[in-house]
């Protein structure tokens, strides 16, 4: 028997094979994109890589921007496998997190050296894991300007307080843009403390001071303030945030300018459940502070200067990004 179909119905029915088709496509397209759920992508990209959300870490590259050295001695030595540390003999694997050198397979004159506006201490929690830690990146990277400490075996800061300033989001914290405003504060405190005749009386007789000898006293002064309220040292503390309370409650960071990185978000494939994507890992905090350092406080053009703070880091986020999608 003959079944007759209305020209109506086969369009609909044409439609909807369409729609289904498309859908089919979208979807064939999302998978090898690396939405390995098949999930519809939202169209709408965020504005800026450091704004990204952790969620989205593995389905596109916020690093993938960066003005980066070749990274073509760590594909090597990648093949080749773990090698031995130059210093203790350690197997591992791109370079040694307890000497702090490249490992034989990754000559030392092909990884870039990058040159700091400041110096950098990192105080690093006893029990932090030494492989994991992204801190050893600054180290390799800045040898000149980096040094690493293990707690409690850490400086005394109180006498350079006013040209110190530590990375913490406390209550009291700070934006890069206001260092400035606020270390003028601090040096003035800095110098009547250490100065005996800030609360003296003035002596009744003085020698008295020629003019011409009075603009170049007042030349100096002002050259020395406009030193003292310059920030010579940034220090981060390497750890997790549930053992940063045992250092930041220390008494020789008590006082120290805090400043915090509100606006950047994490890619670190560590990232700690139930903090805030605004915790970043060391070597991020790091690089994220000296961009910001650079635009708010030198009022300089970026141009890649620090990119390479992060050499290791995106190799590393790469390699993880491709052993995810494998698996999935």
């Amino acid at each position: 028997m003959e079944i007759q179909t209305s020209p109506v119905v086969l369009i609909v029915v044409l439609v909807r094979t369409s729609r289904r088709l498309a859908m089919s496509s979208n979807s064939s397209t999302l998978l090898n994109e690396e939405n390995p759920k098949g999930l519809k992508q939202n169209t709408k990209r965020l504005e800026s890589p450091e704004l990204q959300t952790p969620s989205r870490v593995f389905e596109d590259n916020p690093l993938q921007q960066l003005q980066l050295a070749s990274q073509e001695v760590l594909e090597k030595a990648k093949k080749s496998g773990r090698s031995k540390c130059p210093r203790c003999s350690s197997s591992r694997m791109f370079y040694c997190y307890t000497c702090f050198v490249p490992v034989e397979t990754v000559p030392t004159k092909e990884i870039p050296v990058v040159k700091l506006p400041l110096k950098i201490d990192i105080i690093k929690h006893p029990n932090e894991t030494d492989g994991k830690s992204t801190a050893v990146h600054a180290k390799l990277l800045a040898p000149d300007d980096v040094t690493i400490y293990k707690y409690p075996c850490i400086p005394e800061y109180k006498e350079k307080r006013h040209e110190t300033a530590l990375i913490f989001p406390g209550p009291n914290s700070i934006s890069v843009k206001d260092i400035a405003l606020h270390l003028q504060k601090y040096a003035k405190k800095s110098v009547c403390d250490n100065d005996d005749d800030c609360s003296r009386e003035p002596f009744p007789k003085q020698a008295k001071i020629e003019p011409e000898e009075e603009k170049q006293l007042k030349e100096c002064i002002s050259s020395n303030k406009s030193e003292s309220t310059k920030l010579k040292k940034i220090v981060f503390i390497d750890s997790t945030w549930n053992q940063t309370n045992k250092i930041i409650t220390d008494e020789r960071l008590q006082g120290l300018l805090q400043i915090e990185l509100k606006t950047r978000k994490t890619c670190f494939w560590r990232h700690q459940k139930g903090k805030p994507d605004t915790y970043l890992s060391t070597i991020e905090a790091i690089y994220y502070f000296l961009v910001d350092y650079h635009q708010e406080i030198l009022k300089e053009n970026y141009k890649g200067q620090y990119d390479n703070m992060l050499f290791f880091f995106s190799f590393m986020y790469t390699l993880i990004k491709n052993a995810k999608c494998c698996k999935e």
